[in-house]
């Protein structure tokens, strides 16, 4: 049963507001509408004591989830620490869901290549703690992080706990305090660790522990009341229209606000009537059509559906099931049909996932346009022409755009309409599955672009007032809407929206195979306001407080929990702004179990300095703390440029700095102008440092990498339907009369030595020069050593450069050569020895004199070495040490 639990606390006893660190008093939590205050400490004359918890009942017409019950594997389940009176106000709440007495779909059974069917949940970790608690508190265990956690064996925390890479941060005054306080309610195994590492997260211990408290019992609630995490998020299996083994259909929709459901289609001469649903609790129908005579299905391979929904008003609504497979448009209609997708024989999977990578080189892509040409491109182009040059290029994972069906193709796949739906535009959804398992036979890993953070306000073929009210799936009223997209906007705290959700990532990776999700939207979901008018300025209070939407915070920590404890080598991204602390730590920590966050400041800190700035007033140390200023130990994607710099209205880093002289001087038989040579130079020196210095993980929008030139512009009214802005230009590649080839050639070579020497795998680099006058930064890492000349004129010869292992260095990369559009000044040939002299905190030094530069007010713990190099204006060189040579 779903039940209420609430803490009970003698408020005549404790009247006193509660105590909070520096004196606040923390309010009550009513975000999503209803009251809820969560487990704190009041300190008192006899020390602290649990603070009150209170929630509505809840009903089995709203289905609503109480913040107070909810889940978790044993590897999560904290050692038992406090009870609770526990006080049930709600003995209405949703039972059990019954077995069905039709029979088990055969989609719906275990299948080769299919997980295990296992809870999630230990079969009795409650009740060991009930029996633990019978003999008495024992002392705290140390727990495992939850399977698929980012823990690894042998790694040593730092004595001096840093939040950004390479900057220490002292203890807060009061923190020790902060940690020592107990906070009630399941707690997170490993946040020791987290506020370990990050001590200015410790005022916030609590809210922590509220947020991984809120996970746990959702998860405890999915495991008691739908037999595990595992089933329930299978539900794509019985939900929707799914055939038996004996040909019969089993249908299943949840639809609370209808008063009647009934099936329609080319199966019954469009009869609204003739199959009408079986009502069953919590507003879910369920429908049974047994096989024909001759024991095929009654609903055709390929033949039309549509759902009637009787609304509560009498009207009738004709749907497309949420869970519908497959939708396509005529040319001559303006919705979506849903076409029932169960072909006599599916395309059967060849080959396996890549195991998971330890540096991601994403190449970030989109169907529809992968093509010089005028029109949406298909998943077969993708799989025969994109795929072996996404190879070529040295990238090892694709993420794949606008998959998930959306009624306006110029909304880049972001106003979806049917989640479970691959977009019938490219092709069939065994199309889609071919791309994917070609892909994986190179050893790509694939990405899809999951848009889970809001939905398209489409009714007639959308999830929008599927059963005549704004409430089914959404928040209703204008919570329900997004102010600046015109979208509707999950709630997430409903039981039916998580099955939902959840089953959709499900879907995904076994039904089609893909590896992973980047989550788009991430910073709408976590705060009420959606980050709309807010900006974030990384005060820790922008992160913990009544403006969190700690119900979409609990989906996004549920969906990545399943995620990694069902498919471990599968791979989370988050796409937000905000920069919340812990979101790419594990759950177990209290964090939001993601992987990887876009590192979003660097595409515009590129943007800002190429709009803003003259090339001589380049600030090297801005563009080093803007590369580097990243949470520690939580992964970052590093990019210059993205999709979002791509579109009409913005422009690429190619186009902003070449502009107009694309047209015209792009080829070799013109003279080389300032701008363009300015604009070749810059584009692998800003691609070259985002891609090392940047980050853990690096990406690029397809084209992007050879400076496709223009914008990109879906066909729409306002460009009269043209598609010559929606495609990509590959072609200008293929050319050799054309200078693209030299900036694709270097992107090739830089993600091919990023495979061999894996600095992106590697601990972030060692930053030992950024010099502004001489517009030169130096780094290391994985063992290499990068040196950027910003300068737009002056080259330096013999300019010393520190290094932290002694040998001999030869040229790995050089910006400046022939083959990627440069002016040969290097000699490859060159071999640079070390020399003993200590320069910019290193050991060592690789040294070209300069007359400019003075060493007199060099640290006193230089290194001991140095090398000479020769570096030329705007040219960027990777060194490699001979000695230890790869």
């Amino acid at each position: 049963m779903c039940l209420n639990k609430v803490l009970m606390l003698d408020l005549k006893k404790n009247k006193s507001a509660e105590v909070w660190p520096r004196g606040r008093v923390r309010l009550v939590n009513s975000c999503l509408g209803y009251l809820v205050a969560y487990p704190k400490m009041s300190h008192t004359d006899t020390g602290p004591t649990s603070s009150l918890t209170t929630s509505p009942c809840c009903s089995p017409a709203c289905t609503r989830i109480s913040r107070t019950h909810l889940p978790v594997s044993r590897a999560l389940l904290p050692p038992p620490r406090h009870r609770f009176a526990v006080h049930r106000r709600c003995v209405s709440a949703p039972a059990r869901p019954q077995s069905s007495h039709h029979p088990v779909p055969s989609a719906a059974r275990s299948t080769a290549g299919s997980p295990p069917s296992a809870s999630l949940l230990a079969a009795s970790p409650f009740r060991e703690e009930e029996e633990e608690e019978e003999e008495g508190e024992e002392a705290p265990r140390e727990l495992p992080p939850p399977v698929g956690g980012s823990g690894r064996p042998g790694v040593r925390v730092p004595p001096a706990p840093a939040l950004y890479s390479g900057r220490a941060r002292r203890r807060p005054a009061g923190a020790h305090k902060m940690a020592a306080a107990s906070t009630q309610g399941p707690r997170a195994p490993k946040l020791a660790q987290l506020l370990e590492r990050d001590p200015y997260l410790a005022p916030f211990e609590q809210d922590f522990q509220r947020r991984y408290a809120l996970f746990y019992n959702r998860l405890k609630s999915i495991e008691e009341n739908e037999g595990g995490l595992d089933k329930f998020s299978k539900s794509y299996k019985t939900f929707g229209v799914n055939q038996f083994v004996d040909g019969g259909v089993y249908c299943k929709e949840w639809a609370p606000g209808a008063e009647a459901v009934f099936l329609t289609g080319d199966f019954n001469g469009w009869n609204p009537f003739s199959h009408p649903y079986k009502k069953m609790e919590y507003g879910k129908w369920e429908l049974f059509i047994p096989p024909g005579q001759d024991g095929y299905s009654p609903v055709p391979h390929g033949s039309k559906l549509k759902v009637v929904i009787r609304a509560q008003n009498g009207e009738l609504l004709y749907r497309i099931s949420p869970w519908a497979r497959y939708v396509v448009r005529d040319q001559d209609k303006v919705n979506y049909d849903w076409v029932h997708w169960n072909p006599p024989q599916s395309y059967i999977r060849k080959h396996r996932s890549p195991e998971r990578l330890k540096s991601l080189r994403i190449y970030e892509s989109h169907v529809g346009i992968a093509s010089p040409e005028g029109k949406i491109a298909s998943y077969k182009n993708f799989t025969y022409n994109v795929l072996p040059r996404i190879k070529d290029l040295g990238y090892n994972c694709v993420q794949l755009m606008a998959i998930m069906e959306h009624a306006y193709y110029a909304s880049f796949g972001y106003q979806v309409t049917s989640f479970f739906a691959a977009s019938s535009r490219y092709g069939t959804p065994d199309d889609l599955k071919e791309m994917i398992d070609v892909a994986h036979s190179m050893g790509i890993t694939v990405l899809l672009d999951v848009v889970h953070s809001h939905a398209s306000k489409n009714s007639e073929d959308g999830l929008n007032k599927f059963d005549g009210t704004d409430s089914c799936f959404f928040h209703s009223g204008p919570k329900g809407t997004h102010q600046l997209w015109d979208s509707r906007l999950f709630d997430y705290s409903n039981w039916e929206v998580l099955r939902f959700l959840l089953s959709n990532l499900r879907m995904w990776i076994e039904d089609y195979g893909f590896d992973g999700f980047r989550f788009d939207g991430v910073t709408s979901m976590l705060y009420h306001h959606h980050g709309i008018g807010t900006g974030f300025s990384g005060d820790y209070n922008e992160y913990f407080g009544l403006h969190v939407d700690e119900d979409a915070l609990c989906y996004l920590m549920l969906a990545n929990h399943m995620v990694n404890f069902l498919h471990p080598e599968c791979i989370t991204i988050a796409e937000d702004v905000s920069g919340m602390p812990a979101l790419c730590r594990p759950v177990a920590e209290g964090g939001g179990g993601f992987d990887y966050r876009l590192a979003m400041a660097i595409p515009d800190k590129w943007i800002q300095i190429i709009k803003e700035l003259k090339d001589e007033d380049w600030n090297m140390g801005n563009i080093v703390y803007t590369l580097t200023n990243r949470r520690y130990e939580e992964k970052c994607i590093a990019y210059a440029e993205s999709h979002d710099q791509a579109l009409v209205g913005d422009k690429t880093l190619a186009f902003r700095l070449m502009d107009a002289e694309m047209y015209t001087n792009m080829s070799v038989l013109s003279p080389l102008t300032p701008v363009i040579d300015r604009g070749i130079q810059l584009h692998k020196m800003i691609r070259l440092i985002t891609h090392a210095l940047g980050g853990d993980s690096y990406l690029n929008f397809m084209g992007n990498e050879f400076g496709h030139p223009e914008w990109l512009d879906f066909p729409r009214k306002g460009n009269n339907e043209s598609y010559h802005y929606a495609r990509r230009q590959f072609n200008l590649t293929d050319d050799h009369l054309l200078r693209y080839r030299f900036l694709n050639a270097f992107d090739r070579d830089m993600n091919k030595s990023e495979e061999r020497f894996g600095w992106l795998a590697s601990p972030p680099a060692f930053v030992s020069e950024k010099h502004e006058s001489n517009k030169v930064i130096a780094f290391e890492r994985a063992g290499l050593l990068f040196i950027f000349n910003f300068h737009p004129y002056q080259s330096y010869t013999d300019y010393r450069v520190g290094v932290e292992i002694p040998g001999k260095y030869k040229i790995l990369l050089d910006s400046d050569a022939s083959e990627y559009g440069g002016h040969q000044r290097l000699d490859h040939n060159t071999e640079y020895f070390s020399e003993e002299y200590p320069h910019n905190y290193r050991h060592n030094s690789l040294m070209q004199y300069n007359s400019q530069t003075s060493f007199s007010q060099q640290s006193r713990r230089c290194h001991k070495h140095h090398i000479k190099v020769y570096i030329p204006s705007r040219v960027a060189i990777v060194l490699q040490n001979m000695d230890n040579a790869k």
